[in-house]
């Protein structure tokens, strides 16, 4: 293997079709402008490196980052790439990561607005990511220990799983199927519409009109705050842990709660309401 040290690679494809080569300490940047610096690469090792410039690893094979940093200017940096791997770096340029396969991640902070989109394999553990429309389409994805801001998170994502987390988030897992959610909080509004296979386990469930439309919705042990208007047009599951302010036409399926503030059943429901609900004796 190759060995760089202490370069800068401000060119276009500057490194382009390389293979074998480690780079340390190495930057890519300058009024150069390159783009593409390690396009259709393969056994690609960058450590305590800076990218400043756009597209740098698209179309590689076994890739290893540690201690690296994308900047803002690193637009879209990683596409159409197979085996990541990703430590203690950052990654803070628009579309860092897209219909990649086969990643891991351990404590990296992430700043870019449609992350992770259409990108299957996904392991991510210990990182703090903020994006607008993270993991959009993407499937096979394995979370822990993950704090996430974002707004539209998780649409059409297939095959999730997600651990010990803490999500600030709107509108997400819309569409999403066969996600599984475990010792979590997620705030945010209408949480999992259109959801199908969605479980939660012993989760924090805060913000307006969650579970709308959703099939095979499962709730074991959760906590819902401030969720007026919840479960309409639903089959649903539900073991709830304390109160819900208001549970509104839900579908089917049953609701157990220690208190429901309101139940609102209306005359011009699409669906008849076959939902059991019911209130613990306290």
């Amino acid at each position: 293997m190759r060995i760089i040290e202490n370069k800068n690679f401000p060119n276009e494809r500057d490194l382009y079709g390389e293979k074998d080569i480690t780079l340390i300490n190495c930057t890519f940047s300058g009024v150069e402008d390159g783009e593409s610096a390690l396009k259709e690469s393969q056994d690609i090792t960058l450590k305590n490196c800076i990218m400043n410039l756009r597209y740098p690893l698209w179309h590689d094979s076994n890739v290893l980052l540690e201690n690296c940093e994308m900047t803002d200017k690193c637009r879209a940096a990683l596409w159409y790439t197979e085996i990541i791997k990703i430590y203690d770096s950052k990654m803070f340029g628009i579309k860092a990561l897209r219909e990649c396969s086969n990643i891991y991640m351990q404590n990296v902070k992430i700043e870019s607005p449609e992350f992770g989109w259409k990108s299957k394999n996904i392991k991510a553990v210990e990182c703090e990511i903020t994006s607008e429309y993270p993991f959009f389409e993407a499937k096979d994805i394995d979370l822990e220990n993950i704090n996430l801001t974002g707004k539209y998170s998780f649409q059409y994502t297939e095959n999730l799983t997600i651990n010990n987390s803490v999500f600030n988030t709107k509108d997400s897992f819309w569409h999403a199927k066969n996600v599984t959610v475990k010792d979590t909080v997620i705030k945010g509004e209408y949480l999992g519409w259109y959801s199908d296979g969605l479980t939660l386990k012993r989760c924090r469930i805060i913000g307006t009109q969650p579970f709308c439309y959703c099939k095979n919705l499962t709730l074991i042990d959760c906590e819902m705050e401030e969720t007026d208007l919840s479960f309409e047009y639903s089959d649903v599951n539900a073991q709830i842990i304390g109160d819900i302010i208001s549970v509104k036409n839900p579908k089917s399926g049953f609701i157990t709660a220690d208190g429901i503030n309101e139940v609102i059943l209306t005359d011009d429901s699409k669906y008849k309401c076959e939902c059991k609900i019911e209130i613990r004796n306290k």
